[in-house]
């Protein structure tokens, strides 16, 4: 019997390439193009259902709120193609905020040098402590769920600690106006970072061989290792990714609201693994994409804006976006049966 290498062209039956080309529509649609078709249908329904939904002003509150979320989402998307789960980002977030907040009020610094030093001093700060975590992870062989957990208490009790408890005002004025900045009256100068950092995390995950193994590691990591390469390198490195968009997303949230704040980001985490997992990244890892992640981002804020708008209290959204995840998870599942059914085929 005759081997086929990589290099050979193979043979196909007479209709196979019709059939693979339908699978491959198939597959898009389960995979990615759903996601998309959801966020718009509910879109239209809002539009058609809610009072001053489908105005400028209310997309323009939207993009300024999902901005914080889709950044933290990015990073978490890393962690959780590779299997993990990071719990931390909120409180890595608050320990940031100050920080940055420090930095920036500190009058022995020059303004034009505060603002880069603050940016750097929230990255790294945040990028330490998503090293810390995968570190640990992979040293000992400790779940990330716990480990995050535990830094979660970490960074909480730091954040308290370094700003004495209280809260950090008084930022530059050139800084709050960049914040408040809007493009072509709908596009917020935050909304624009949160997009770069979609784009950039689509092209590691897309085109760089650091990306091909992130889906590796969470499609079979005994593969992985088994190839010659090490997991624990690619492990660390996502999770320290998470902690530096729980940076940059720090700077963000002093854009928005222009404070440090210890107390920041409470409940961010699950946030950003529900815009993740709505997203139609497997919680199991080794399938996702972080497009589909800004999409889902997108769908919480959209359902939370909504039944807003619908005079539904914040005592019961949480009900109606938890069921949403909930929800979100089942059919995680049975899409991965239907796509591995196509594969079969």
């Amino acid at each position: 019997m005759r081997n086929t290498t990589l290099s050979e062209p193979t043979e196909l039956a007479p209709g196979s390439s019709a059939g693979s080309a339908w699978s491959g529509l198939l597959r898009f649609l389960a995979r990615d193009a759903g996601v998309a078709a959801a966020l718009l249908l509910i879109v239209v329904f809002f539009s058609l259902t809610a009072p001053y939904f489908a105005t400028g002003e209310n997309f323009l509150k939207i993009f300024v709120q999902i901005a914080i979320n889709t950044v933290l989402a990015a990073g978490m998307t890393f962690v959780i193609l590779t299997g993990g789960i990071d719990l931390s980002v909120g409180s890595v977030l608050a320990l940031c905020t100050v920080v940055g907040a420090q930095i920036m009020t500190d009058k022995s610094i020059p303004v034009a040098l505060s603002i880069p030093l603050a940016l750097l001093g929230c990255m790294g700060t945040g990028a330490a402590c998503g090293a810390i975590n995968g570190f640990v992870c992979e040293q000992w062989k400790v779940p990330s769920f716990i480990v995050t957990l535990g830094m979660l208490n970490i960074a909480s009790g730091a954040a308290r600690v370094v700003s004495n408890n209280s809260t950090i005002t008084g930022l530059p004025q050139s800084f709050v106006d960049f914040g408040n900045m809007i493009l072509f009256g709908v596009l917020p100068s935050i909304f624009l970072i949160a997009i770069a950092v979609i784009m950039i995390g689509w092209f590691i995950l897309r085109f760089t061989v650091f990306g091909r193994f992130v889906f590796a590691i969470g499609t079979n990591e005994e593969a992985v290792r088994l190839s010659g390469h090490t997991p624990r390198t690619y492990k660390i490195a996502v999770f320290a990714i998470s902690g530096l968009t729980a940076g940059i997303a720090a700077m963000v949230y002093l854009l928005r609201l222009n404070v440090g704040s210890p107390i920041a980001g409470v409940g961010y985490e699950l946030n950003a693994i529900a815009a993740v997992i709505i997203g139609g990244t497997s919680l199991s890892g080794g399938k996702g994409s972080i497009v589909g992640t800004l999409v889902g981002a997108c769908i919480l804020q959209v359902l939370s804006t909504g039944l807003q708008l619908f005079g539904i209290g914040d005592n019961f959204k949480p009900i109606v976006i938890g069921t949403v995840i909930v929800f979100a998870v089942v059919l995680d599942v049975y899409r991965d049966r239907y796509l591995r059914s196509l594969e079969s085929r």
